[in-house]
């Protein structure tokens, strides 16, 4: 049997009972093996940013088509994507609803009141 990965399952293992059993976040299971499985989810990302961060639906899905480009660009290396991606998440995607409309930003995380945020992706 390969021991490849162990390590970083033990890790990995230590950081959802960390955020689960002390931080009370909710773990929805293992979806490693799900089909359609991604490393966004845009319906539980929709569902959060209308219903907790009050985005209108235009807002969204700029935001969404921001976040999935920015992920999956595979004309830059995994570093350049991954760097992209951390952008977006601290400091939010900025993007108009329309020609001419001011630019707003659309927090993915919700960093002022971090109990808002949902960690639903994260694998055991």
């Amino acid at each position: 049997m390969s021991t490849v990965g162990q390590i970083e399952r033990a890790t990995q293992n230590r950081v959802v009972d960390l955020f689960r059993d002390r931080l009370g976040y909710r773990y929805l299971g293992n979806w490693e093996e799900r089909e359609g499985n991604s490393n966004i989810e845009p319906d539980l990302l929709r569902q959060f940013l209308r219903e907790k961060q009050g985005c209108d639906q235009a807002l969204i899905e700029r935001a969404l088509r921001f976040l999935a480009r920015a992920a999956g660009d595979t004309s830059k290396s995994l570093y350049d994507r991954n760097r992209a991606v951390y952008e977006l998440l601290r400091y939010g995607v900025k993007v108009k609803t329309g020609v001419g409309e001011n630019t707003q930003t659309v927090w993915l995380i919700d960093w002022a009141c971090p109990d808002r945020n949902d960690l639903r992706w994260l694998k055991r």
